[in-house]
């Protein structure tokens, strides 16, 4: 054998071993995108059950919305104006309710809140039960909304508004959701009591062929997705179908040449009262590759990238949510 060479067999084994090697990290990463979203999935499907059930017991009061009328013989809440007068330390049990400027009728209005007072119980159990839950709240064609916890409602909200121009109202509606069931609303927005960005869940309700209601589970992202990631070993993302950045490890998101986080850390960064969530987009990357990645990935449905150029970055693995236009992504840096 000449000095310097590798015997062929050897050679082929080397070839043989390296791309083993990689089969089996692909697919592992890959397993471990499934395990995430499928964590993220399942907690999602059960709210999924929780809103269609306080959607169908709506439903049951509007059906009945004549015999709960005639057995009220007092009002559980009173008003100043718009807004019901309770305050939010006032009795823990209570919404904020409130009958907007732009009603069509208040008096219709005045009787749709008295009969449905019953869901505040079941917006308080719901709140009790799930930590991930922000507030819940029901929104109708009568400009009537109740929210629960109660909040500073005078001070926040405008009652010249009109609920049904808003995404939380017309996202349900039957042009975009046919199916009338659970709704996502998959653009994020920043809670203003300071809880961090929000995901919304919908659901219709129907009073004979017209939408009548809208009830909603205001959803804490960091809560929803960020624990899960935290039980798998790796950096991971969680992105939008537009590549906005709803969840990720520190390493992941700064080593994509994303904006610096504030002390090293997402949830406090995306609590911090400058954050927006365009400036962690995909696209909006410093770097080509990341951006290339990007479009590979949310364009073009593959499911891996090779990076050449960024040095310390070796590839990435990408899968797709079936419940959700949301995307897992694990980076992997070189050793």
């Amino acid at each position: 054998m000449k000095p310097g060479l590798i015997p062929y067999y050897i050679f082929l084994l080397l070839i043989f071993s390296c791309s083993e090697d990689k089969t089996h990290s692909l697919s592992e990463d890959k397993e471990k995108l499934t395990v995430l979203i499928s964590s993220i999935e399942k907690q999602g499907n059960v709210l999924m059950e929780e809103i269609d059930l306080l959607a169908d017991f709506y439903d049951s009061l509007v059906r009945n919305k004549k015999d709960i009328l005639r057995k009220i013989t007092k009002d559980k809440y009173q008003f100043t104006g718009s807004y019901s007068s309770n305050t939010p330390d006032s009795d823990s049990l209570l919404s904020s309710v409130i009958i907007l400027s732009t009603t069509p009728d208040f008096a219709k209005a005045r009787d749709e809140i008295r009969y449905t007072n019953g869901l505040d119980s079941l917006f308080v159990n719901l709140y009790n039960k799930y930590d991930l839950i922000t507030q819940l709240y029901s929104n109708s064609k009568l400009q009537t909304s109740r929210v629960y916890p109660a909040y500073d409602v005078v001070n926040i909200l405008d009652p010249n508004m009109d609920v049904t121009t808003f995404n939380f109202f017309y996202e349900a509606d039957l042009a975009h959701n046919p199916e009338k069931g659970p709704k996502w609303i998959l653009d994020p927005y920043v809670d203003p009591a300071g809880k961090g960005w929000i995901l919304s869940l919908v659901h219709p309700v129907y009073e004979n062929i017209n939408l009548s209601a809208v009830v909603g589970i205001d959803i804490t992202i960091d809560n929803f997705i960020q624990k899960f990631m935290e039980d798998l070993d790796g950096n991971f993302l969680i992105v939008t179908g537009k590549g906005d950045i709803v969840g990720g490890n520190a390493t992941a998101i700064e080593g994509l040449s994303m904006p610096p986080l504030k002390n090293h850390v997402y949830r406090e960064t995306i609590q911090s009262d400058n954050f927006r969530i365009s400036d962690y987009n995909l696209f909006s990357s410093k770097s080509k590759e990341v951006r290339e990645m990007a479009k590979i990935f949310l364009l073009e449905n593959q499911d891996r990238f090779e990076f050449q150029e960024e040095s310390f970055l070796t590839n990435a693995v990408c899968k797709r949510f079936s419940l959700i236009d949301w995307y897992a992504i694990k980076i992997n840096f070189d050793n």
